[in-house]
């Protein structure tokens, strides 16, 4: 799979493999993001496959996916949502895009989706998602302060 690599200021350089992206870490791709929120406030995440090479079996959000060629931001995360949990014929908003520097170099798009309370109707992808849950607000801040490092970096961020 080809991802796309881009500049300072998003904009595309070259689509390259996967693999051969991630032997050079200085290079910027893209990811995108979806932050999924129940009717009474619960956030629903995601933890990673403990077989991905980056960040295995922490918790992120429900969905995310890097950015293939021929892909938009948007095109990536409705294709992803589908693909790792199941939901179909979403319409997520538009949320903030941000450049993270962590272990990898990258432009996160977030997108927003609000699910009716107590939705479970999902089928997991088990080569990219270990298990979903729902968190409430103040049981996902105590998470954060008593486990910090079993969740994604965007998580304590989000959180703030």
């Amino acid at each position: 799979m080809k991802i796309q690599i881009v500049d300072e200021n998003d904009n595309l350089i070259k689509c390259m493999e996967r693999k051969e992206s991630d032997k050079n870490p200085g290079l910027i791709y893209r990811v995108s993001y979806l932050w999924i929120t129940d009717t009474d406030g619960k956030i629903l995440l995601a933890q990673r496959s403990f077989n991905k090479n980056h960040n295995p079996g922490k918790w992120g959000p429900a969905v995310a996916g890097t950015i293939d060629e021929g892909e938009t931001y948007e095109s990536n995360i409705i294709k992803e949502a589908e693909e790792e949990i199941g939901l179909k014929d979403i319409k997520p908003i538009l949320g903030k895009k941000t450049r993270e520097k962590t272990n990898w170099n990258y432009f996160s798009q977030e997108f927003l989706l609000t699910l009716p309370s107590g939705f479970n109707n999902f089928r997991i992808q088990e080569d990219e998602v270990e298990q979903l849950r729902w968190f409430s607000k103040d049981e996902l801040k105590e998470e954060l302060i008593s486990n910090p490092n079993i969740f994604l970096s965007l998580i304590h961020k989000k959180l703030k």
